[in-house]
């Protein structure tokens, strides 16, 4: 695919990028896709993956207390169960605003654990690294924020994303499905959305502007950023699913670039 040399002009000193279809077909690829990038916040929704197979091998419920009071495991996958973006401190009741938090996914992550009597970065890696083959994925550290991982090995989820093999598809189908509808929120890096519509762990990209995507992203896009300047989309409508890690934080270099580059993927499919 000759848009994926694009990214060959980001500023920055390292870029590797993927496209895959559905039956894990990999359209093309550039850059060095067996490098391992911190994903940053790109963690979240393979933090999120192990925790629907944790709900359907019953060692959880989505809707179970976890968290804050009054606060479920839904409401943790889906930012609205009050803590604040970064401290375990309680700043609205759950289920009334999108408060993205990495501290909810800490919270998540120590629910899990308890759960499935073994540590989160494990189970992680027995639920979801160690099937699809993603040996080069770690976590080490804050299931919000700190794993590690390759374009090699995402390409690999993005490809279980769109055509399920460790969950049932309609499990999956509800992770990409609004939770809380009309929710308002703050996007991190892109001001504040009303709605700012996501899933169980997975952004949906709907009708927001500005957004991370491109403006030919279909609505129905799901996926992530990362600040270590690294994102994952799936574009149902287009059929195809696009992995990007880099080197340099997210600031507006990406803002710039990103939307371009998704929109210049889309284009050439």
């Amino acid at each position: 695919m000759q848009s994926l040399a694009l990214i060959e002009n980001w500023p920055v000193p390292t870029a590797a990028t993927a496209v895959v279809r559905a039956d894990g077909t990999v359209l093309g690829t550039r850059g060095p896709t067996e490098h391992p990038f911190p994903l940053a916040s790109v963690t979240k929704p393979l933090a999120a993956y192990a925790a629907l197979v944790a709900y359907e091998e019953g060692a959880v419920e989505l809707d179970e207390p976890a968290g804050p009071e009054g606060s479920t495991v839904r409401h943790l996958l889906a930012h609205t169960s009050g803590l604040a973006f970064d401290e375990h401190r309680v700043t609205s009741e759950p289920g009334t605003r999108r408060l993205y938090s990495n501290a909810g996914f800490e919270v998540l992550g120590d629910h899990l654990a308890k759960a499935t009597e073994m540590p989160f970065a494990e189970y992680l890696r027995q639920a979801v690294f160690e099937p699809l083959g993603m040996t080069g994925s770690t976590l080490d550290g804050s299931p919000a924020k700190d794993g590690v991982s390759t374009v090699a090995d995402l390409a690999r989820f993005a490809a279980e994303l769109q055509a399920p093999r460790l969950l049932d598809p309609r499990t999956v189908a509800e992770a990409m499905t609004v939770q809380y509808p009309g929710t308002k929120g703050v996007l991190p890096g892109y001001g504040h959305q009303n709605p700012n519509d996501w899933g169980l762990g997975f952004e949906i990209r709907d009708h927001k502007a500005p957004h991370w995507t491109g403006s030919s992203s279909s609505p129905r896009t799901f996926g992530h950023f990362g600040q270590s300047g690294t994102f994952l989309w799936v574009d149902p409508v287009a059929g195809a699913a696009c992995v990007a890690l880099t080197d340099r934080a997210f600031g507006p270099w990406a803002a710039e670039v990103w939307p371009a580059f998704t929109d210049a993927v889309l284009a050439e499919l």
